[in-house]
């Protein structure tokens, strides 16, 4: 098992290059399939030489093979992060039959979408409707697919996701409403209902609730530094993935968790 730990690694390493590639691509209105890479600084063509995931950026010593300007941490970051979701994912829910290998590619596609989500409304303050649409899509077709074909979900299972989507999404709807759009971006619904086809319930209400907590968390830090105000836009997407993420992998251990806290 360990060996197969060693073979996705370098899977999630490349996939994370690729991430990263339709990041920049999203955002300057390029299609990110079938054209070259090239450095966004002096627009040269990338070899493969440049293209190693992580070890291209540490052999170049984080600078441009051909005009020197300093490559963005946030390649190396995003291919690392990428591949160790990939290796924690296989760890976390142990492929031992095929219906379980099935499961897990989806978890990885949806992972790989929540990074480009992630970084993307971090950097741009925005979730593209290009990533958030086929998210959902993808979803609505695994679960449609394996609750047919594999019975890997039960029809309560499938009901369950597609309860937990409108509710989480109706919710951040609401806020968006009354706000006017101040609270809130039109992205967060969207991102909610993915969110909710992920997680069902309960594990929406701990990604929502360690969304909250951790934005509120940071958001007070950045006032207390004086790197924000309380008037200052905050991206909320990043929160809800990272809220995702833990509840997708602790959802029950912190749910018991703070069941366990309020019962005592």
């Amino acid at each position: 098992m360990i060996l197969f730990y060693f073979i996705v690694f370098p899977f999630g390493l490349a996939v994370g290059s690729f991430l990263n590639s339709i990041i920049y691509r999203i955002q300057t209105g390029e299609g990110f399939l079938f054209q070259r890479s090239y450095c966004p600084h002096c627009k040269k063509i990338l070899s493969w030489q440049d293209l190693i995931p992580l070890l291209s950026f540490l052999f170049l010593k984080g600078k441009c093979s051909y005009c020197q300007e300093k490559i963005s941490y946030q390649y190396p970051l995003v291919e690392l992060s990428t591949g160790f979701l990939f290796v924690f994912t296989v760890y976390k829910f142990s492929p031992l039959t095929l219906g379980d290998f099935l499961a897990i590619s989806y978890w990885l596609l949806a992972i790989s979408f929540l990074i480009v989500i992630f970084v993307f409304d971090l950097k741009y303050y925005i979730i593209p409707d290009k990533i958030i649409y086929p998210a959902i899509f993808v979803s609505g077709i695994w679960y449609l697919v394996s609750g047919i074909f594999f019975n890997i979900y039960t029809k309560y299972e499938i009901l369950n996701t597609i309860y937990a989507a409108f509710g989480a999404s109706t919710f951040f709807l609401f806020i968006v409403l009354i706000s006017h759009g101040k609270w809130m971006g039109w992205g967060d619904p969207k991102l909610a209902f993915f969110m909710g086809l992920l997680l069902g319930f309960p594990n929406i209400l701990t990604a929502l609730f360690l969304a909250f907590f951790i934005g509120a968390i940071i958001g007070i830090g950045l006032i207390i530094f004086g790197k924000k105000t309380l008037k200052s836009e905050i991206p909320f997407g990043p929160f809800l993935v990272t809220g995702t993420l833990l509840s997708l992998f602790f959802g029950e251990e912190i749910l018991n968790l703070y069941l366990k806290f309020f019962t005592i």
